[in-house]
């Protein structure tokens, strides 16, 4: 199997049910969750699997899950084959959310990307997550999509703010606080 296949050279590509143009919403929101998965990928390489060994597996789930959201992204039309992200995978992403910030000290103010290796690599992963759930909203306007990919991804990066929290917790580094925050988060219960 040739990897180049010269079907792209004219400015459009191929999704399930059909060709777009290459900058079509559509390729724009799928394209960004690859993106993302590339992100975490990278930021699973800076984390020391004896004390990341949950959160590799965790992240791993992730990727094929992302891989999923992709996928049900470049489908034009759902009569083609039923979705594969469901509610079910953003109640994992609670259940996940809930047990990392349960090691984290509270926060009460804005924390910027910053302390251990791994954790603003958790941010990146954060930022892009949100850009990607941004062109999956700026798709869903003109274009039928499985809600729950949209649902998904505004949970995971909440995930990745969590997770990002905890790296720093686990190496032994403080949050970076903004200086000019006012204290705008409740302590836990």
């Amino acid at each position: 199997m040739k990897i180049y296949t010269r079907t792209g050279d004219a400015g459009k590509t191929g999704v399930i049910g059909g060709r777009v143009d290459k900058d079509d919403d559509r390729v724009e929101a799928y394209g960004t969750v690859d993106e993302l998965n590339s992100f975490v990928g990278q930021a699973m390489g800076f984390l020391d699997p004896a004390k990341f060994a949950d959160m590799l597996d965790d992240l791993l789930t992730i990727q094929h899950e992302l891989f999923d959201c992709g996928s049900d992204l470049a489908l034009l039309k759902q009569d083609k084959r039923p979705y594969k992200v469901n509610s079910d995978m953003v109640e994992n992403l609670e259940t996940w959310i809930d047990k990392y910030d349960a090691e984290t000290p509270d926060i009460t103010r804005f924390i910027l990307p910053g302390g251990s290796q791994s954790s603003p690599a958790m941010h990146v992963c954060r930022t892009v997550c949100r850009r990607a759930e941004r062109r999956v909203v700026t798709l869903a306007r003109t274009q039928e999509i499985n809600s729950d990919v949209r649902h998904y991804l505004n949970r995971l990066s909440d995930l990745f703010f969590t997770l990002a929290r905890t790296a720093n917790f686990r190496e032994g580094q403080s949050d970076v606080e903004y200086l000019r925050s006012a204290e705008v988060f409740r302590r836990k219960s």
